[in-house]
């Protein structure tokens, strides 16, 4: 008995251990959580990123080619005008020329260069080849075609990045008298740079540029890039073979990027929007962090209230080891009765574990609501929206798909302000929560696009509801003051499209539609064509 107070100085208190065990098992747990939301929010953000940066390419693909269409247009309705005139004088043509350059300002320079090659009339007349002859490159080529004619961009002499446009003349006789040319300098104000020329790099470090179809870059945040050649990109590399797409990968200067990519069907050209790899690194890190500082108060809690238990466990052996002590000092007093102490003990301990479960769980739940809605307005975001339109695929379930866009809401972000406009979007969401059937879903698609799912509906009934919505929108009170409208395109699985990429394309395919026919207004796809759509 003499040796049982140098085994107790040696030994380790219960207590101690059940604490560490206790604080041991929750690290492992958390840290085992914190791994699986690390991953999950990582796949989340890169599937994101990726699709949001497609759906921008194919955005600005999607102008440049309406604008490449309008500007064709308006040099045929030229050139006819001028070919329907008795003579062609030269006066009001250089008055017809130099009107057109103004207002349209489609492009730099406008010219008639006549079937020898001789410019008659060129605007502006500062451009200084009026009176010249051409006898080579590639007006001359325009001029020895006879047909419309659009080239890849090139080096002028006068070292401009130029695409050249041009439109046959014939007079009422039908007597071939040269082209009518319109010059585009891609360095220099028109409409197309402007468009482009808004291409900022934002926080995150996402922006677009364009390539040409010998992978040359037309167009970059970084001017100095322009004119350089970008073929070593896959990106690039794919684009010029016609595909499209997104995936990650390391441009030119070595920065791992997730790019997508969208060819432009008027010239064949390329948009390629990027997010370098390293902002998704930087937003999970804060994500973590974040959920670390979450986690640290009730972790500490759990300890506290771990190590009152740890004692309450050892309180039943403390007792017995003073007990042992006091007998082998002859001083031992008989105790009459204790109170148990293992199941009341081993209750607190499983409502301390459950408790830090519990948060645990709420973590969990709040990271799922975040990744599942849109946080601007609340309603479900595209990748839900996506999950729930394959499950009704596996099931074969009729449903009917509305895309709605509102219109004009550059105007509304111009005119009254971003905050303005994130409000008008919260507006417009609480309007089609409020109209759509309990068993209805509505989406926020991106940007101002939103789209509602009708189960069960088929396409004329869904187009019937579609309608009421419009119309309900119409008479919605703003937030900025005045009537927000809204164009609609409708189509439906299974009549017009087996997959849901052909369901979602002929659905945007007629809300263009209503686009084009004066907004406010709802189509109804009508076939299963998966062309490109038509953006004049």
């Amino acid at each position: 008995m003499a040796l049982l107070p140098k085994l107790q100085s040696r030994g380790i208190r219960l207590a101690a251990v059940l604490t560490l065990l206790v604080a041991v098992a929750v690290l492992c747990a958390l840290f085992i959580q914190l791994i699986a939301s690390y991953q999950s929010e990582k796949n989340s953000l890169t599937d994101t990123t990726l699709t949001l940066n497609y759906s921008n390419a194919n955005k600005i693909a999607g102008t440049i080619d309406s604008l490449f269409t309008s500007m064709r247009s308006s040099l045929k309705a030229t050139a006819e005008h001028v070919s329907e005139t008795d003579a062609f004088d030269a006066g009001d043509i250089q008055r017809e020329l130099e009107l057109i350059r103004v207002t349209s300002r489609y492009f730099n320079s406008l010219s008639w260069v006549d079937e020898t090659g001789y410019v008659h009339n060129i605007a502006p007349l500062s451009v200084g080849l009026k009176g010249k002859t051409i006898k080579s490159g590639l007006t001359k080529v325009a001029i020895d075609l006879r047909r419309p004619y659009s080239s890849e961009p090139y080096i002028a002499p006068s070292g401009r990045l130029i695409v050249l446009l041009s439109e046959p003349l014939y007079n009422r006789a039908g007597e071939y008298r040269g082209i009518l040319a319109g010059s585009i300098y891609l360095q220099e104000s028109n409409i197309l740079y402007e468009i482009l020329g808004n291409n900022v790099v934002d926080e995150t470090g996402s922006y677009f540029y364009v390539t040409g179809p010998d992978g040359r870059i037309l167009y970059h945040p970084d001017h100095t890039r322009i004119g350089d050649n970008s073929d070593a990109n896959p990106v690039v590399h794919r684009l010029r073979e016609g595909l499209n797409g997104k995936q990650q990968v390391t441009n030119t200067v070595d920065t791992p990027m997730l790019a997508a990519y969208v060819s432009v069907h008027q010239n064949r050209w390329g948009v390629v929007q990027q997010t370098p790899v390293e902002a998704v690194h930087d937003r999970l890190a804060a994500n973590l962090r974040r959920q670390v500082l979450y986690m640290l108060a009730p972790f500490l809690l759990l300890l506290l209230i771990v190590v009152f238990i740890a004692r309450k466990l050892a309180q039943p052996f403390v007792s017995l080891a003073d007990t042992v002590k006091r007998m082998s000092e002859g001083t031992y007093t008989p105790i009459a009765h204790t109170k148990p102490h293992w199941n009341r003990e081993a209750e607190l301990l499983t409502k301390t574990v459950i408790f830090a479960m519990e948060e645990m769980r709420k973590n969990n739940k709040q990271l799922i609501l975040e990744a599942s809605t849109d946080p601007l307005t609340g309603l479900m975001n595209r990748r839900t929206m996506t999950d729930i339109m394959d499950g009704w695929f596996e099931a074969r379930m009729r449903f009917a798909i509305v895309i709605l866009d509102i219109d004009y809401f550059k105007s509304v972000n111009d005119t009254f302000g971003h905050q303005a406009g994130d409000e008008v979007l919260r507006s417009l969401a609480r309007t089609l929560n409020h109209s759509v059937r309990r068993n209805d879903l509505c989406c926020r698609y991106g940007g101002e696009e939103f789209v509602l799912l009708f189960p069960g509906l088929r396409a004329d009934e869904a187009f019937a509801q579609a309608e009421r919505i419009r119309r309900k929108v119409e008479r919605m009170s703003a937030p900025i003051g005045r009537s927000v409208t809204v164009s609609m395109g409708v189509a439906e699985y299974p009549s017009h499209a087996d997959t849901m990429e052909t369901l979602i394309e002929l659905a945007d395919r007629a809300l263009y539609q209503a686009k084009q026919n004066g907004r406010n207004q709802t189509v109804l796809a009508s076939s299963r064509d998966t062309g490109e759509p038509d953006m004049e």
